[in-house]
């Protein structure tokens, strides 16, 4: 995987481009991480915004599409390669206007690309 295909979908879950989904539970390797609030694409780094609830003391996390490995449409699930610990170790997601910031989204890109490989998952 290069950086710059961290920030697109993988094969297997290329019918999400331009699916809508918000409100899917987003499930690591080791457990759900919380919901996708939004999708967003600014500056061709296409991430998800993960509401993690409680988990992550009510605050949000952003997750490069690249790390998704299987969406289970039926059951609104998106799996993704990276354990919670790891999404929780990730570059802090402080506001929304870090979605917009090209150095922010860069080093979230390097985080995620720079993260062991896994086997793929499903939803």
């Amino acid at each position: 995987m290069t950086v710059d295909s961290i920030w697109s979908y993988p094969p297997q879950a290329v019918g999400a481009q331009g699916e809508d989904v918000t409100g899917f539970t987003v499930v690591a390797s080791d457990g759900v991480i919380g919901h996708v609030d939004r999708e967003a694409d600014h500056f061709g780094m296409r991430h998800l915004v993960v509401d993690t609830g409680v988990w992550v003391f009510g605050k949000s996390v952003l997750v490069p599409v690249g790390v998704v490995t299987g969406i289970d449409r039926e059951e609104r699930r998106i799996a993704v390669a990276c354990s919670r610990a790891e999404i929780k170790a990730a570059p802090r997601f402080r506001t929304d206007s870090e979605t917009m910031d090209p150095d922010y989204l860069a080093r979230v890109g390097q985080y995620y690309h720079g993260l062991p490989p896994r086997g793929a998952a499903t939803a």
